[in-house]
């Protein structure tokens, strides 16, 4: 995939206050934490629903906070997964995060007393604020606002779904247990710019679904990661061959 460069900030205005700048970083952030946030009553009733405790959803909530790999979790639990299946699933699902740190820090460039705090709150929506901001100044309010109000409203609502499991009754039936997925392809799909990405994302798809009937729960997730380590290696024979063939006389 192809490497995405930093904007070209300037040194000098990057940390400038701009009054109308800032205030479209925070509408969108606002906007992006808002809207997902409320998702967290979703993941609330469906962990309720799969056997979990109150406290421990909310623990999930308050330390692991990826709804993806969240939803992943207890979706498996639900399905009467093993839970170290269901956790690796998880965790592999979490590893994007890794992958986006290593993108926002040169970006945003925070103190680094300030990074171990500013890791918990990398997640698919602060970088997709952070990146689409004009300037650095910008991109760090985006990111704070965005965590911020991610966080607090995530964590309110799983605490009020997980409570108000038990009045709803099956969390299948009102299909609030699609609702995390849907918020987190929601975000993925415009980001998929390239022919590569579009091959790895419709090739994760074809193998989770192919393999969902036959598999324990949570092992169509693991199954489905190999498609972008599939894909590029198969890039890289077509372009080895390539500029093989150029080289003969």
């Amino acid at each position: 995939m192809a490497q995405e460069t930093a904007p070209p900030y300037d040194p000098v205005e990057e940390d400038r206050p701009a009054p109308d700048a800032d205030r479209r970083a925070i509408r969108d952030a606002l906007g992006v934490g808002i809207a997902v946030g409320l998702s967290g009553f979703a993941f609330g009733v469906t962990a309720a629903g799969s056997g979990i405790s109150t406290l421990q959803t909310c623990l999930l909530s308050l330390l692991v906070f990826t709804g993806a790999s969240q939803f992943a979790l207890v979706g498996a639990l639900a399905a009467g997964g093993n839970p170290y299946t269901a956790a690796a699933g998880a965790f592999f699902l979490g590893v994007r995060n890794c992958f986006y740190g290593l993108r926002l820090a040169p970006l945003l460039q925070f103190p680094g007393r300030v990074r171990p705090l500013a890791a918990q709150w990398v997640i698919d929506e602060t970088t997709a604020v952070s990146i689409t901001q004009p300037t650095r100044r910008t991109a760090r309010v985006g990111f704070v606002v965005t965590g911020l109000t991610l966080y607090v409203i995530w964590n309110l609502t799983t605490l009020l779904g997980a409570l108000g499991a038990s009045a709803l009754g099956d969390p299948n039936a009102w299909g609030l247990d699609a609702a995390g997925p849907a918020c987190f392809l929601a975000l993925l799909a415009p980001m998929l710019k390239t022919g590569t990405e579009r091959t790895v994302a419709g090739l994760a798809v074809l193998l989770g679904l192919g393999f969902l009937p036959v598999l324990p729960a949570g092992v169509p997730v693991l199954v489905a990661a190999l498609a972008a380590p599939a894909v590029l290696f198969v890039q890289g024979r077509r372009t080895t061959g390539t500029a093989d063939e150029k080289e003969r006389p």
